[in-house]
């Protein structure tokens, strides 16, 4: 147990001090298909393409995490403790049909070199970034970001799904399916709207991630001036969906960016 909190504790300083702005963040719910009247148990990871460190539960770093259901909403917070973080919080599944949970991050800050800055916002494609720092005359210097997390899971429990999976749960950054990705068979349109601070984002880059056997694959897409995105995704299983949007800071003068990263993680169903 020792080892284990130790080594929780060590990746939370990894996501905050210094390895979180080149990761992508997710929260999967286990199983992702429950029983009713069982209980899902939810993780937090970040890694690259989708393969993941899998971080803890704790109040200093978890803002935000509701469980979303047809009966109403409630508040998982008071499962996560303020000290001796927790690898899963336990989530009851009480009815049949959809359910989603959101988790909001606190914020936290990262300074990189130039370089490494300017490349990683090339890779994120926020190539808007590049060229205001560039038009700014600051390209060459260090990237001073305060970022935070978005992460949606869905569930379907008991074989029924229902309008959960199109709630808004109001994150600044947020992922919302236009139509339901847990009942559509692979090769389906799935449409996503993304979202920041209520209003649809434009020209941000998604990427859809999933393991095909020992293949992981990464699907892109821009979203247009609706902030939507069109999918065909071809195989059955987990996706994850991940974006991150970036502002100029504002009011403060310890950073100069926002940043906000935005994931989804659901099941497409196999074929009947």
């Amino acid at each position: 147990m020792r080892h284990w909190i130790t080594s929780v504790f060590a990746t939370l300083f990894m996501m905050i001090s210094g390895g979180a702005s080149a990761h992508e963040f997710w929260m999967r719910a286990e199983p992702l298909a429950p029983q009713v009247g069982s209980r899902a148990h939810l993780f937090i990871y970040f890694g690259e393409y989708f393969e993941g460190t899998q971080a803890g539960f704790l109040t200093s770093h978890s803002a935000v995490l509701r469980h979303y259901s047809a009966a109403g909403s409630e508040d998982l917070m008071g499962l996560v403790p303020s000290v001796n973080p927790i690898g899963q919080v336990p989530v009851r599944i009480g009815r049949a049909g959809t359910h989603l949970v959101a988790f909001d991050s606190h914020t936290a800050t990262i300074t990189l070199p130039a370089d490494k800055f300017n490349a990683y916002l090339h890779d994120e494609g926020l190539d808007s970034i590049v060229r205001e720092r560039e038009a700014a005359g600051t390209l060459g210097r260090e990237g001073r970001e305060r970022f935070r997390r978005h992460a949606k899971t869905l569930m379907q429990a008991g074989g029924k799904s229902d309008a959960t999976f199109a709630i808004r749960t109001g994150q600044r950054l947020e992922l919302v399916p236009l139509n339901n990705p847990l009942a559509l068979p692979p090769g389906s349109p799935l449409r996503f709207q993304l979202l920041f601070d209520g209003k649809p984002l434009p020209d941000a880059l998604l990427r859809a991630w999933h393991h095909n056997g020992d293949q992981t694959l990464s699907i892109r897409a821009i979203s247009d001036n609706n902030g939507e995105v069109t999918y065909t995704l071809p195989y059955p299983g987990a996706w994850m969906i991940s974006t991150v949007h970036m502002i100029a800071a504002t009011e403060t003068d310890e950073v100069d960016w926002d940043s906000f990263w935005g994931s989804l993680l659901f099941e497409v169903p196999r074929l009947k």
